[in-house]
């Protein structure tokens, strides 16, 4: 008789290989990103999205939130929105002479936080605890947020009218820092193909639920058990020691950081169909984990070093067990 534990696993592997080819189908030529995201899901962490616009960022996550069958919510972040219009707020209800609480979108399984750097401090610190808590308060009151919860923000990295540097607490609270490049000429075209033959990235009706929360659980248990030797935990440890000592940086990886990149690295291997996580792995993941969570030195910004460079120098010094 067939392990159930292996039927299990190889069903909710399955159904998250269903999800990416599905996203697929409309978000054309980005593989690596939503892979990214998946990640992300995995790992009950939150994605930051950066790219020029028109590279299908918001069309990603719309999508996602579509084949995965859950609830999604979209804030269009401005330098005028509000704490409450992220969270919501006490409203006075006349007919019951009480205040109610009316929640805000950052009640839903998957908010769309787009163009997250166009908000200021004080509206960035009300999503800081959503981030972090996984609940918002409100006159006191700590109110959970639906489970699970995934921020996933965009931010354009042209765009500097108008725009704020994110906290660094809240950068950290991103698991991962996705590039979302322009597409390569074939997957461009195809872009084009689409829209020729009547695509409209506003109607949604050929992405299909594929899979859904339960699928997310029993794959998020399933990649907890996902075996990690002391050898690759030590890679892992040296990765992030390194960056703290690099020449071209003032502010290294932290241990945050150090476990953001075991968390993903355990993702990837089994997306990968192992239960083991290899050296390999933790160099497939550690840009997208760690390229936020570390800062250059102003001497090397000017020099046009850049956070990626620098990891793979780092990658390069460490020697990689065998």
């Amino acid at each position: 008789m067939q392990d159930t534990t292996e039927v299990a696993t190889v069903s909710a592997r399955d159904a998250l290989g269903r999800l990416r080819a599905e996203v697929g189908k409309v978000v054309v030529g980005q593989d690596a990103v939503v892979s990214g995201v998946v990640i992300a899901l995995l790992c009950r962490g939150h994605v930051l999205l950066e790219g020029v616009p028109g590279v299908a960022k918001t069309l990603l996550v719309r999508a996602l939130s579509r084949a995965l069958a859950l609830d999604s919510k979209r804030i269009q972040f401005t330098p005028d929105l509000m704490p409450g219009d992220v969270t919501g707020s006490a409203v006075y209800d006349a007919r019951s002479a009480e205040f109610e609480f009316r929640e805000g979108p950052v009640f839903t399984n998957l908010l769309l936080a787009d163009e997250i750097n166009r908000t200021p401090p004080k509206t960035q610190s009300a999503l800081l605890e959503a981030m972090e808590e996984r609940q918002v308060s409100v006159d006191g009151a700590p109110r959970a947020l639906p489970d699970p919860f995934v921020v996933a923000a965009t931010q354009n990295p042209v765009e500097y009218e108008g725009t704020y540097p994110l906290p660094e607490a809240q950068l950290d609270r991103f698991l991962l820092k996705l590039t979302v490049p322009l597409p390569e000429r074939d997957a461009e075209l195809a872009v084009l193909r689409a829209h020729h033959h009547g695509f409209d990235p506003r109607d949604l009706s050929v992405v299909r639920p594929v899979a859904g929360p339960a699928d997310l659980t029993a794959a998020r248990h399933e990649v907890g058990a996902v075996r990690v030797t002391d050898v690759v935990l030590g890679y892992i440890v040296d990765v992030c020691r390194a960056t703290r000592s690099s020449p071209s940086l003032s502010l290294g990886a932290s241990p945050r950081g150090a476990t953001a990149l075991l968390h993903v690295a355990k993702a990837w291997a089994w997306l990968a169909g192992r239960d083991f996580v290899t050296p390999d792995d933790v160099k497939a993941l550690a840009r997208p984990a760690l390229r936020h969570r570390i800062r250059l030195r102003p001497e090397a910004e000017l020099t046009g070093v850049t956070p990626d460079a620098v990891l793979d120098s780092v990658l390069a010094s460490v020697p990689t067990p065998r």
